[in-house]
């Protein structure tokens, strides 16, 4: 299986990556999040007991995220190596690999990322390291970088990992042929494929050929982006679902805690977001519980291939096509 396997540390999961580094199976997503309000979020998460941060720097607050991350080490509530920061380069920067790790470490205040991943598989016109913009040509449509290569992208990410920048790589919104080409030319193979996926969106054949190869799966959306992407992209949520609050009375939990526990014991890390302290609570309330088989089973049904997050509504262009 090459090395994802899940134990407990702690009394709460970890996945164990397939280069030793641990993963703890439940983060928080930041994005969406802004000013004293992202402050306070991570500075709450980590008190609830959340050690794992999934950051980007397209959410243009890493700055904000290394305030509240440098008063949690100052104030002795946590120490950096408890902590698991995630952060991802962005699709203008895919020529610029280094200074772009550099550029979100300096605004996230750290000496070392624990996983730095590949935002999207394309690169797009370079508008400045930091800058995240996806820039448009005159017809609307996403200028797509046609000289930079997946492989020389992913051989620069490789180079932060031998330079102690970086301790894990790994890519994000890859489908099953890029993984498979990743895996082809790489030296150091990606250590996590972060996905959209949940109970309407499962992509279980992804999910098995990471997994059957020593990727670890991380769902980012594993909720079904709720009332964020209604807003957004105008998408529905599973956890309306009557089979998901069906089971949540089952278990005298919330539609959210089912369908996160759902994504554990499927062996995906799970980041759900939120900026609720009751919602942070409730999300990290999943290892006293399990679904049994049957209820599991009955989730692995509900499957639509429902993808939510649509950033083809941004770009002029649906990548996914």
């Amino acid at each position: 299986m090459g090395g994802v396997r899940r134990e407990r540390k702690e009394g709460k999961m970890a996945i164990t990556l397939n280069n030793g580094f641990k993963m703890p199976i439940i983060g928080l997503g930041v994005w969406r999040m802004q000013g004293q309000e992202i402050k306070d979020l991570i500075i709450n998460s980590i008190k609830i007991g959340y050690r794992h941060f999934d950051c980007a720097a397209d959410y243009k607050n890493e700055t904000e995220v290394g305030e509240a991350l440098k008063e949690a080490f100052d104030t002795g509530l946590v120490k950096r190596e408890e902590l698991f920061i995630t952060t991802k380069l962005w699709n203008s920067d895919h020529g610029h690999v280094v200074e772009a790790c550099k550029d979100s470490l300096k605004k996230l205040q750290l000496d070392y990322l624990d996983l730095y991943l590949v935002h999207f598989p394309v690169a797009t016109r370079h508008t400045g390291v930091g800058t995240t913009d996806s820039a448009l040509g005159e017809d609307g449509v996403l200028d797509i970088d046609t000289t930079i290569s997946l492989e020389t992208t992913w051989h620069a990410m490789e180079g932060l990992v031998s330079s102690g920048l970086v301790r894990s790589i790994g890519i994000s919104n890859y489908d099953i042929f890029l993984t498979r080409d990743c895996l082809a030319y790489s030296k150091i193979k990606p250590a996590v494929n972060q996905i959209e996926t949940h109970p309407y969106f499962q992509r279980d054949s992804l999910v098995k050929f990471c997994q059957k190869h020593g990727i670890c799966v991380t769902a980012h959306t594993p909720l079904g982006g709720a009332a964020a992407n209604t807003e957004w992209f105008g998408t529905v949520s599973c956890l309306d679902d009557q089979a998901l609050k069906g089971l949540a009375e089952k278990y005298k939990k919330t539609a959210a805690q089912i369908a996160l526990r759902w994504g554990i014991q499927r062996n995906t890390v799970v980041i759900p977001k939120t900026s609720k302290l009751e919602r942070l609570k409730e999300n990290f309330q999943v290892f006293d519980f399990e679904l049994s088989k049957d209820d599991a089973d009955l989730i692995s049904n509900m499957d639509k291939k429902y993808r939510t997050n649509q950033p083809a509504k941004f770009w002029g262009i649906d990548l996914y096509a």
